[in-house]
């Protein structure tokens, strides 16, 4: 598989944590770069973990894993959409907005890369370099993460108003088209 192939599935891959870095920049007044590393190290990490463990299932598990995946993500992405739309109505963590609580980032991680997993398991019946497709889908999805934060908070330090309900919705919306996708309605 060529080096451009495997760029454009890390961007494929990675835009489900693009679209969700957007979702967290916007909760945040200030730039924080502590939270928006560890999201970025966090959706790197699991994006380059999952093709890998997709990769030594195979085919055996194909079938098992790609019919239940666009479930979990829509039932992991919706959860933590519908916290973020609650959030947005409710009390806020003045000292640290936009922080992000590790039992999130972890749901966050998963559910965002579920869609790598299967990638993984396509890679085990490929000719791939699995480990330098798994370090090129991370490090495309820490730096994509990285930028989505950045453009999020930009745009919600101009448009404050209700950012944290605009990324939940957005969250629920990723959910939605991940199931739909699935069930072959779009």
């Amino acid at each position: 598989m060529s080096l451009w192939t495997l760029l454009l599935i890390a961007v494929g891959v990675s835009a489900d944590a693009f679209a969700v870095a957007i979702g967290k920049g916007l909760a945040m007044r200030r730039l924080h770069w502590q939270p928006a590393l560890r999201l970025g190290v966090a959706f790197g990490v699991a994006q380059a973990v999952m093709p890998l463990l997709g990769w030594l299932l195979g085919s055996q598990l194909a079938h098992d894993v790609t019919s239940i995946d666009h479930w979990v993500a829509f039932v992991l992405l919706g959860a933590v959409g519908g916290r973020m739309l609650r959030g947005a109505w409710g009390e806020h963590d003045a000292a640290v907005p936009g922080r992000i609580g590790w039992r999130e980032l972890v749901v966050l991680a998963v559910a965002t890369s579920i869609d790598a997993l299967a990638v993984g398991i396509s890679f085990a019946f490929l000719d791939v370099d699995i480990v330098g497709a798994a370090v090129l889908i991370g490090v495309t999805t820490l730096v994509l993460s990285l930028v989505g934060v950045v453009v999020g908070q930009r745009a919600g330090a101009r448009f404050r108003g209700p950012a944290e309900a605009v990324g939940g919705v957005v969250l629920i919306g990723i959910g939605t088209r991940i199931l739909l996708t699935h069930l072959a309605v779009i």
